[in-house]
């Protein structure tokens, strides 16, 4: 049938049946390796920036219980600093982190959009519901046809690429 339409398609029906049709941007979802290859990236960044630090505070302190205590007290504040990084980039132009700018996956609401402030806090909080039970979170993206995760489910976002490779 060459001028077959579905029912979506034509606004009668959509008003006598009482659905709606939001239009989709065409879009290809990053797969797991991609965001997962991402986030590797972005700790080593943060792991580099670290130790520069730690190298630079070995400059002023001279005792080595205090070069190991500095070294370990600031260890924590790693994924502190992760997840402003993350608030912060995915919802600038950027729509994401450097790792993912290098893949070429960005982070969009499900229209397609940039993302606010707010839905990037609460994407990158509900983080730690998808690590907590044994990552299922995370795993949970093969069983989702967007590949979103539990953190993306609860943001109402996508991790998009920008053409098929």
């Amino acid at each position: 049938m060459d001028d077959y339409k579905e029912a979506h398609e034509f606004p009668e029906l959509r008003a006598l049946l009482g659905f709606t049709y939001q239009q989709a941007i065409p879009q290809y979802f990053a797969s797991f390796d991609q965001r997962l290859l991402a986030a590797v990236i972005d700790y080593f960044i943060l792991l580099l920036l670290y130790i520069s630090f730690i190298l630079i505070s070995f400059l002023f302190i001279s005792g080595k219980g205090e070069r190991i205590m500095i070294a370990l007290l600031f260890l924590p504040s790693v994924p502190v600093f992760r997840f402003i990084y993350g608030v912060i980039t995915e919802c600038s132009s950027w729509q994401g982190t450097i790792g993912k700018k290098i893949l070429n996956i960005k982070v969009t609401d499900m229209g397609g959009r940039k993302i606010t402030f707010f839905v990037s806090l609460v994407r990158n909080g509900a983080k730690i519901l998808s690590v907590l039970p044994l990552f299922f979170g995370y795993l949970y993206s093969f069983l989702n046809k967007k590949q979103q995760c539990w953190h993306d489910i609860a943001a109402n976002t996508l991790v998009i690429k920008d053409r098929l490779i």
